[in-house]
């Protein structure tokens, strides 16, 4: 059993080492054909490789032929450029040369000009000479004096050209300035009228009887007594019927004193206890009304953000008057007129609508405190926080400072306009008076005139000077010195015309 195992795996062993031989020898011929394809695949590409050096070397060349016969082209193109060039730079020499040579001649030319033209100077200074001693001679005087005399007939009739200009410009700025003026300030006017009411420093209290004179005095007096301390006005009871006056320059107080016997008229009661009861619920209603006639005009002018005081002291002017007109009034009219001005003119409208509603805001305290309606404005407008440009327009809307923006100008405008219209404001006879004499004693301060005359309540002067003493174009100037003289001088709501007469007659009787 054993023995016929080892013999089959004997034969088994043999038939492995027989097919392992053969699979080798199978694998040996592979290697080998493999092999050869392998070597004879090389010296293909060998050849070819040769091949493509050839034919890369064969174009190599070419290209550099190619090349070089393109480098000896271009050479000749640069030396065929570079002769022209030569040619070109060899006529410019001779050109140069030629100019040159002609320059040369020239200079020369020149200097032989230059020595004539000295020995012409020199005669002519001669013959200048023995002419201006011959003109001396004959004119009797020396060349000093009659340039002296030349300059000054220069003089003399530039000055009677230099008024014929002024003349002549004047009419035309007139004509084009006052025609426009005229338009912006008509329109602006009609499109802003409001009413003028003449105001006193008096107001009268109707009674129902005269028996309520009586009570209003009360036992002793001490009714009135207590009414008038308590208000600060005069109350003046006197044979005029049905009627108490009440007199007082603060309008405030008199509008307190005046609601305040109202109410005890109609109630009756009227004893020291209850006059102070009413004077003091009066004086919380003016209040009242003096904080509702500032927030309406603010409202009225499109203003905001007044401070509060501020709209309180306008309130204050709604009771206040100067000349007759009513404060408020004036400063609303003011604040619109500039307002429109200053759209007509491309300015900014809200400065000038603010700085005009505000231009006499210190004529609310001015009858308490030190100081001009301008300085006590300015200080009230700087302390709550106006702007510079709206302080500054309070200060020199009457000239106390020069007004240097527009709007400035504007609002100074704007009151003169509101102000000096016809009716806005009433003065007394003795200040007519005054401004007349004032105006024509400015007139007469002239030499030369004959009479003067101030007409038109002072709205105008005219003026007879005398014919000889005067031609056109001085008349003409006297009237604008007469007139800067006044602006200067005299202060005046609105504006004066000057008017200059100059009349020259001649009388001969025929016999």
């Amino acid at each position: 059993m054993n023995s016929a195992l080892l013999t089959v795996a004997v034969v088994i062993a043999v038939i492995i080492t027989v097919v392992l031989a053969a699979i080798i020898v199978v694998q040996r011929i592979k290697y080998k054909d493999l092999l050869q394809k392998t070597n004879q695949s090389m010296k293909e590409l060998q050849d070819k490789e040769a091949i493509m050096q050839k034919e890369a070397m064969i174009k190599a060349k070419e290209a550099l032929q190619e090349e070089r016969e393109q480098l000896n082209e271009d050479e000749r193109e640069r030396r065929r450029e570079f002769a022209q060039i030569e040619t070109k730079l060899s006529k410019r020499e001779d050109l140069i040369e030629t100019k040159l040579q002609e320059v040369t001649d020239k200079e020369v030319e020149l200097d032989k000009m230059k020595d004539q033209l000295i020995e012409k100077e020199d005669l002519l200074d001669e013959i200048i000479g023995k002419s201006t001693a011959e003109l001396e001679r004959i004119a009797g005087m020396s060349a000093e004096e009659a340039k002296r005399m030349l300059l000054e007939q220069l003089k003399s009739d530039l000055a009677q050209e230099q008024l014929q200009l002024i003349r002549e410009n004047e009419a035309k700025i007139r004509e084009t300035a006052q025609e426009k003026a005229k338009e912006i300030l008509s329109t602006t006017m009609q499109r802003c009228m409001m009413e003028q009411v003449v105001e006193s420093t008096v107001s009268v209290v109707s009674l129902p009887s005269d028996e309520m004179k009586g009570r209003i005095i009360g036992r002793e007096g001490r009714n009135i007594r207590t009414l008038e301390t308590l208000t600060g006005v005069d109350l003046i009871i006197d044979d005029t019927p049905e009627a108490v006056v009440l007199s007082a320059f603060d309008p405030v107080r008199r509008e307190i004193a005046k609601i305040a016997l109202e109410k005890l008229i109609q109630d009756g009661r009227i004893h020291p206890v209850r006059i102070e009861e009413t004077v003091e619920k009066s004086r919380e209603e003016v209040e009242q009304k003096i904080l509702k006639e500032g927030e309406n005009a603010a409202v009225d002018m499109g203003i905001m953000g007044l401070n509060k005081e501020l709209i309180k002291n306008l309130g204050r002017l709604y009771y206040r008057t100067s000349y007759g007109q009513n404060v408020l009034k004036h400063s609303l009219e003011v604040g619109h007129i500039a307002g429109m001005l200053a759209a007509e003119l491309g300015a900014n409208v809200y400065i000038a609508k603010r700085a005009g509603l505000l231009h006499d805001i210190g004529k609310a305290v001015d009858q308490t405190q030190e100081g001009t309606h301008i300085q006590l404005g300015v200080e009230l407008a700087s302390r709550y926080g106006e702007k510079q440009e709206v302080i500054h327009a309070i200060e020199a809307h009457h000239d106390d400072v020069t007004a240097n923006t527009i709007e400035a100008v504007l609002v100074k405008l704007a009151d003169a306009i509101s102000a000096g219209r016809p009716g806005a404001r009433r003065d007394t006879l003795e200040i007519y008076i005054k401004r007349l004499q004032k105006i024509e004693e400015i007139v007469n301060s002239y030499e030369g005139i004959k009479q003067s005359f101030a007409v038109q309540a002072g709205r105008e002067v005219r003026v007879i000077v005398q014919s000889e003493m005067f031609d056109d174009l001085a008349s003409q100037k006297l009237a604008r010195d007469v007139a800067k003289k006044i602006e200067d001088e005299l202060d005046y709501p609105g504006q004066i015309k000057v008017t200059v007469v100059r009349e020259f007659r001649t009388t001969e009787i025929a016999k």
